[in-house]
């Protein structure tokens, strides 16, 4: 099994870097990782996929993580109601015989093309990461070129829990 986390992180150089080096000191696997900005300014949200399973591990992964400098906060959404998605881009050899095949294979997946070219089209899918899956599978007999994919990101589903400030110098005054 996969275990998911969301962490906060203060938007500052070099955060990325120590939570990808405890990882690695740890010697655990990153399967996917995506970052970006938060609702809040100066915070950014990460979405780290490992395939630890034992929970002993997973627990070790979530409480050194919280000990690192500009994490804010940890959740373990393994085992949450989360809605999962990622983002791919596909470059499909596609010459104008099988064009149209490529297109109604695209638009069976809700997916977009966002490039044509005269031997090529780039394919825009997002989904379920199985969806992604999916459709890379239905369009290789036609040629795939290039893959490029975001990763996932997952956001717990329901309500939202009240949070503390969470403005980086609201955790350097407070608990850190």
């Amino acid at each position: 099994m996969k275990q998911t986390l969301v962490a906060l992180v203060e938007d500052k150089p070099g955060v990325l870097n120590r939570v990808a080096s405890l990882f690695r000191r740890r010697n655990f696997n990153i399967e996917s990782l995506a970052v970006g900005h938060s609702e809040t300014p100066g915070v950014s949200r990460m979405t780290i996929v490992t395939d630890e399973y034992e929970n002993i591990r997973r627990n070790v992964i979530r409480a050194n993580l919280l000990k690192l400098i500009n994490v804010i906060e940890v959740q373990d959404v393994t085992d949450q109601p989360c809605v999962i998605r990622e983002t791919a881009l596909i470059k499909v050899q596609a010459d104008a015989t099988i064009r149209g095949q490529v297109m109604d294979v695209s638009e069976m997946y809700r997916a977009r093309i966002v490039d044509v070219a005269t031997e090529t089209l780039v394919v825009e899918v997002t989904g379920e990461p199985s969806k992604v899956e999916a459709l890379i599978e239905i369009l290789e007999p036609f040629g795939v070129l290039e893959i490029m994919r975001t990763g996932k990101i997952a956001m717990t589903r329901g309500v939202v829990k009240p949070r503390p400030d969470l403005t980086p110098a609201a955790k350097t005054n407070g608990k850190h």
